[in-house]
């Protein structure tokens, strides 16, 4: 059951994005780099669309501005308020994972669900920051296996089984399966 497509979501709108969100804030780029942790060459590359952003550094940023990484995708998108249509979700690739990762509710919406894909052997990190503006955060596996590090806790989960986070912490994301991808939602509440 494939319910995520191999697309991607057009760089330019999502550099355009991210200059926008940060000039929106009058910050400098050395600015977003001290919020974000990511490097001021990093961040040019990627405004100037001759870099793609991985799933990690786009956390680091969308943490940076108070978004979760689906807003930001959605407003590269244009995605406005109401129904989200399936055809109209933003879908966006992982260049580094391969990871894919669709944003199954309309920009803003509050819980806010993500469809996730992760290829087998593939590991995505995210800094705590990166979660500050969460109030809670469920993972529901239906497919593959997915270890779930959550600062030094490291939670195996099976299919059908459903994963309430803590307090914002390191964390990671793990496919330990040679062969197999693992397929997820993401339930995200929001301060």
């Amino acid at each position: 059951m494939d319910t995520i497509q191999d697309a991607t979501l057009a760089l330019d709108p999502l550099a355009a994005r991210l200059k926008a969100e940060r000039e929106a804030r009058a910050w400098s780029i050395a600015v977003l780099a001290e919020r974000s942790g990511v490097s001021r060459a990093m961040i040019s590359k990627v405004e100037r669309g001759e870099a793609s952003p991985t799933a990690a550094l786009l956390g680091r940023l969308s943490g940076a501005f108070g978004l979760t990484v689906s807003t930001l995708l959605a407003r590269a998108e244009g995605a406005g308020a109401g129904v989200a249509r399936a055809g109209a979700q933003p879908l966006w690739r992982d260049p580094e994972t391969g990871l894919k990762r669709r944003t199954l509710t309309p920009a803003g919406a509050d819980p806010e669900l993500v469809l996730a894909a992760l290829p087998p052997g593939a590991r995505i990190a995210y800094p705590a920051a990166s979660y500050a503006l969460l109030r809670g955060q469920c993972i529901w596996l239906f497919e593959g296996a997915l270890l779930f590090h959550e600062g030094n806790v490291v939670h195996s989960l099976a299919v059908g089984d459903c994963l309430a986070l803590g307090a914002p912490a390191d964390c990671a994301f793990e496919n330990p399966s040679a062969t197999e991808t693992a397929r997820y939602v993401i339930a995200l509440a929001r301060r």
